[in-house]
């Protein structure tokens, strides 16, 4: 249910000034999603060990990482720490904007021909376009914006919702056929990936991407920082839900559960915490507002799970400088991530009933295949072609548009550039 960082591409002459730690960030992020459409845990749902704790990194957190490290490049792309401004802004947001439009017909493309995955694309489109207006903020005003939304998005999602009809399906994704339909409320509010509860990934991303983050001093706050969002996050739905009694609220779904847990062999409390939601909160108990399992669209998850994502980054981001060319066949995943999703996506349309029926035995066998195949071709791919398919496809179309559309500046008039992340 995960995909790759979708919008920052500088051109093959500037190739040098990525930021490789974020490219590794984004390959893990990639990995995490191979692991959620046919990891070990879902191929072998009793496989327990580490094949369920793979399924369990990623399930939603993959996702979230995608989604913040989208913020990360939205800020890049426009100027790092120093956002440009005038005409090159203006460029800038045509240059998002022409992309996430082409996003957005992609997921819904790919919806509508039946990849059996719940494809992000059309919300990532969403997510661009809402971010434009934003993108001149500075990095204390982005991170307020996240944390404000991140509470009010489920909030509002929440009372929204009751007022409405239940819908017909759980955690979709929109298509050509759904979108003037169900689909726009899939987009808005229940589908997996909802815009009004997932655009705290984006903000805080793009509030980290204002930063310098080649300082060390830079990596460890925001290194301290996620951990503390990660314990805030987890500890907190604790709390909430055993300390202050927010439990009792949800002892009708424990009971209702009870026989299904019983014929797993688990409790069903348990179960229930650390079952995956479908993208937003359930509006038939308050109580589900306080947990904070994959998914479930939580603040609790959100602020968790933002967390977790902003730790791996900074760890990345270390890791990238120390280990050098021994990540580079990794960074050249995170670089091709766009074309390494969709390949995926259309792949596991032809061979998702091979891989459940012959090797339910061999849980971790689709798994290595596929990391191992991206990690191969994009370790060819990208030093001697430069960006992917796809990603040179949405990098020729947003640039030539811009410079249709705006009229550059005078050499002295124009802003320093940024790097790509």
């Amino acid at each position: 249910m995960e995909t790759a960082q979708l919008v920052a591409a500088e051109p093959v002459a500037a190739r040098t000034s990525r930021i490789a730690g974020v490219d590794v960030a984004r390959a893990l992020a990639v990995f995490g999603m191979f692991a959620a459409h046919i990891g070990p845990a879902v191929l072998a749902v009793h496989a327990g060990g580490p094949a369920e704790v793979l399924g369990r990194i990623g399930d939603g957190h993959a996702s979230i990482l995608f989604a913040l490290l989208a913020g990360v490049s939205l800020a890049l792309l426009t100027g790092g720490r120093t956002p440009h401004q005038g005409a090159a802004l203006r460029r800038d947001r045509v240059r998002i904007a022409v992309r996430a439009v082409l996003l957005f017909v992609l997921g819904l493309a790919l919806t509508q021909w039946g990849a059996p995955i719940f494809v992000i694309l059309a919300f990532y489109g969403a997510y661009f376009l809402i971010a434009l207006p934003f993108l001149r903020l500075s990095p204390r005003t982005l991170a307020l914006i996240a944390a404000g939304w991140a509470v009010a998005g489920p909030l509002v999602s929440f009372l929204i919702r009751r007022q409405l009809p239940t819908p017909d399906t759980l955690g979709e994704t929109p298509s050509f056929t759904t979108l003037f339909g169900p689909g726009f409320g899939n987009l808005l509010l229940d589908g997996v990936y909802p815009v009004v509860t997932w655009m705290p990934f984006v903000f805080a991303g793009l509030a980290v991407g204002r930063l310098d983050l080649r300082s060390a001093a830079v990596r460890l706050r925001v290194l301290g920082t996620g951990l503390g969002l990660a314990a805030l996050g987890i500890g907190g739905s604790w709390l909430a839900l055993h300390a202050f009694g927010g439990i009792r609220l949800l002892a009708p779904v424990v009971d209702a559960m009870r026989p299904l847990a019983q014929r797993a062999g688990q409790d069903p409390l348990d179960m229930l915490l650390h079952l995956g939601g479908m993208g937003y909160v359930p509006a038939n108990n308050a109580g589900f507002l306080l947990v904070d399992s994959p998914h479930s669209g939580t603040p609790f998850e959100i602020v968790g799970s933002t967390g977790i994502a902003l730790a791996v980054l900074a760890l990345c981001l270390f890791a990238a400088d120390a280990l050098g060319r021994l990540l580079a066949p990794i960074a050249a995943v995170g670089a091709l991530s766009l074309t390494v999703y969709t390949g995926q996506a259309i792949a596991l349309k032809y061979v998702m009933k091979t891989l459940s029926a012959g090797h339910v035995a061999h849980p971790w066998l689709p798994w290595l295949t596929f990391v191992a195949v991206s990690v191969l071709v994009c370790a060819l791919w990208r030093p001697l072609l430069g960006r992917g398919p796809l990603e040179a496809l949405l990098h020729w179309v947003s640039t030539r548009i811009a410079n249709v559309t705006v009229r550059r500046e005078p050499a002295g008039g124009k802003a320093a550039a940024g790097t790509s992340g």
